[in-house]
């Protein structure tokens, strides 16, 4: 089981109840509930498919680096999911109010911010121009978890540094 030293797990109860009182706020929720759902898949898959039909064999490079990072993001974030066992701070923090749907149970780490953050450093990389825009976007998507109470602020610090990772290692290997 997931456990952080007291401190530190302190520090993270009092950030997730911070972030999601900002859930409060009717537009910023509504658009972090559309940030996170896109964030689910949709918004990657609908932008690959875009690129491919764009540039064709030119998009290929960042598709097959998008597609090995999303798989090992997938393997990694279960295997840790499923051996910290952390539950999700609406579950267990009683200021967080789940505002979000939750895709399975446990919330370490984020596996929207891993992906966010691998598919746009990928995408930047092979496509500079679309920089701002994912960036913009993994952002989004990272800040929506806390604030929709799904996940403590280490989730997500967490899923940004393994996608982070996954990202330049596949750059780099594949």
């Amino acid at each position: 089981m997931f456990a952080l030293p007291a401190r530190l797990q302190l520090l993270d109860d009092r950030l997730a109840v911070r972030s999601n009182r900002l859930s409060r706020h009717r537009g910023l929720r509504d658009l972090l509930r559309v940030a996170s759902r896109l964030g689910d898949g949709v918004a990657w898959y609908t932008l690959a498919a875009c690129l491919f039909a764009l540039f064709g064999g030119e998009a290929l490079p960042a598709l097959r680096h998008m597609l090995v990072a999303g798989v090992l993001g997938v393997v990694i974030y279960k295997l840790l999911k499923m051996h910290t066992l952390r539950p999700r701070p609406f579950e267990v923090v009683t200021d967080v109010v789940c505002a979000g749907c939750p895709l399975d149970k446990f919330s370490f780490p984020s596996g929207h911010t891993l992906h966010a953050v691998s598919f746009s450093l990928i995408l930047a990389h092979h496509f500079p121009a679309l920089g701002p825009a994912v960036y913009g976007f993994a952002l989004l998507v990272a800040v929506s978890r806390p604030v929709l109470g799904l996940h403590y602020p280490s989730d997500v610090l967490a899923g940004a540094a393994i996608g982070a990772c996954l990202a330049q290692g596949a750059i780099a290997l594949v």
